[in-house]
């Protein structure tokens, strides 16, 4: 009996404290986890008010209790990340608890206010702006891939420090790989099947949820690819079957370093790791693996900015890693592969791997109906191929050559301001600002000072360039001014941990700064 009284107890309590829960307590975490693709320029359904949200209450919780969503395939007990997409499980019960609730609405009006996002994750203008002629889906019964063979119009060699691929039609494009067609002799290739991406070596690629890609571009590390002048740039965009008659314009934005920079040191994009003997028998569950180089080990030291391992719908789990004897250096490991989600990853810090090991990967693959993302029903002979239905082993990397120190270079920092500033030339603050203490808690004083009068404004954005806050200040005259930004405040969404950037603008200038967050009341 007085089991049954603490069971009936315990549930009341738990009830109480789902009903209790409304919007305004869910939307920050939705804002910090979710809104960077669910909103009106991403791939997802929008998730930036209460009905919107609520629309998709059950999809969510299936997503959730899944873990689907949000979408991460890398581990991150075997290497770190940038850009790591991860909700707490404190987050996770709550959301849950609201819609078990019966996904209450609540005030509305106490919800914090939701960031604001545009078409872009850069916001500066590009130097090179590349979009592909409206096109028409032709993926009717079949995926379709198309390649745009853009010409870049440069008449004189230029260096990447950043791009990013924008969606013209983000429903319909899966991904896009690009290429640098370096004669500029390749053409389109419209017919659907161009499964192999002409040109001379790989840019990158864009998958949903990817940021933009962001090369460190100040001391200690300038890295850049360059692109010779009258080359072209080819995109490889795959529609996903179903899309046909949809319209797409997808495009690419490209930032380089300004002509004569001195101390950029060259990226290597290669796929050094692949597997063209693949043999999946239906109902069999098998493992591949590549090593590279094939004979030998590596002649010299590299160090490793981002990877991109790649399978199709059959793989189930990826692991990379250097090796030399028993020592092995952990480089990626996937334990529930998805082909949906997948692009480059950067690591935190440059991973060295020096002279004398070797490469290694292995895929494993179920041909079998326990596999829900099996294509086949009845599982079918699968073998190595470029299309979505044959099976890939195709791992690439982003590297330099070695230099002494590279592994300590912290990379999140260097990056950590360029979604949201000028990627264009990067100079010296044109006014001073300051920040203190920082890192702060809760609260956070932004200073800036004025050699003539003008009218400021203070913007504070998310490390993903989503708008946190946007303060007016009106017109303030010539000298030193502060102001008080209380982050953990109901009214703010900077309730979640880690670097935001601030932002400050006169009439004719702005200067930046960053700001790390820690945990606090």
């Amino acid at each position: 009996m007085k089991k049954n009284v603490l069971f009936i107890f315990v549930l009341f309590i738990t009830t109480q404290l789902s009903a209790q829960l409304t919007y305004k307590d869910v939307a920050p975490i939705f804002y910090k986890n979710c809104t960077s693709c669910h909103n009106e320029f991403g791939h997802g359904m929008p998730f930036m008010n209460y009905t919107q949200t609520s629309n998709y209450a059950t999809s969510i919780e299936i997503a959730l209790n899944e873990n689907e969503m949000p979408p991460w395939s890398p581990d991150s007990s075997y290497t770190r990340f940038t850009h790591e997409r991860y909700i707490s499980k404190t987050e996770k019960d709550m959301i849950l608890d609201w819609i078990s609730g019966g996904a209450t609405k609540g005030d509305t009006t106490k919800a914090p206010v939701p960031p604001v996002y545009t078409k872009y994750h850069i916001n500066a203008t590009p130097d090179l702006e590349l979009t592909i002629p409206t096109f028409t889906s032709n993926a009717s019964n079949d995926d379709s891939y198309v390649c745009f063979s853009l010409p870049t119009g440069l008449t004189q060699d230029r260096i990447v420090k950043a791009f990013e691929i924008v969606a013209g039609n983000p429903a319909i494009v899966h991904h896009v790989i690009v290429n640098v067609d370096t004669l500029g002799t390749t053409t389109d290739d419209l017919s659907g099947k161009c499964y192999q991406i002409t040109g001379d070596f790989s840019l990158g690629g864009f998958a949903p949820g990817a940021p933009p890609t962001i090369f460190p571009s100040r001391a200690p590390l300038k890295m850049g690819i360059r692109i010779k002048k009258s080359s072209k740039i080819v995109l490889q965009v795959h529609y996903p079957a179903g899309s046909a008659g949809e319209k797409d314009n997808t495009k690419i934005r490209i930032y380089f370093y300004p002509v004569g920079t001195t101390g950029i040191r060259p990226v290597v994009v290669a796929t050094p790791l692949q597997n063209w003997l693949l043999n999946i028998p239906a109902n069999t569950v098998k493992t591949f693996t590549a090593t590279y180089p094939t004979t030998g080990t590596l002649p010299i030291n590299l160090s490793v900015f981002a990877t991109f391992p790649h399978s199709h719908k059959l793989a189930t789990t990826i692991v990379n890693h250097a090796y030399k004897g028993t020592d092995t250096i952990p480089l990626i490991r996937i334990k529930q592969w998805d082909f949906n989600w997948q692009g480059y990853y950067t690591y935190r810090k440059l991973v060295k791997i020096p002279a004398g090991y070797k490469l290694f990967s292995s895929h494993v693959y179920d041909n079998t109906t326990n596999n829900p993302n099996n294509p086949n029903s009845p599982p079918v002979d699968v073998k190595a191929g470029t299309s979505t239905g044959d099976e890939m082993l195709f791992d690439s990397y982003q590297y330099l050559i070695y230099q002494p120190g590279d592994e300590n270079i912290n990379i999140d920092s260097l990056i950590a301001l360029d979604p949201i500033t000028t990627i264009a030339e990067q100079k010296d603050a044109p006014f001073k600002t300051y920040a203190y203490p920082n890192p702060f808690q809760n609260k956070v004083q932004i200073g800036y000072v004025l050699d003539k009068s003008s009218r400021v404004t203070i913007e504070i954005y998310s490390m993903y360039g989503g708008l946190v806050k946007r303060i007016e200040m009106g017109l303030e005259t010539a000298g030193q001014h502060e102001i008080t930004w209380d982050a953990k405040s109901t009214n703010e969404i900077g309730l979640a941990n880690g670097t935001y950037i601030y932002v400050v603008k006169t009439d004719a200038q702005q200067s930046y700064g960053k700001l790390n967050l820690l945990s606090g009341k």
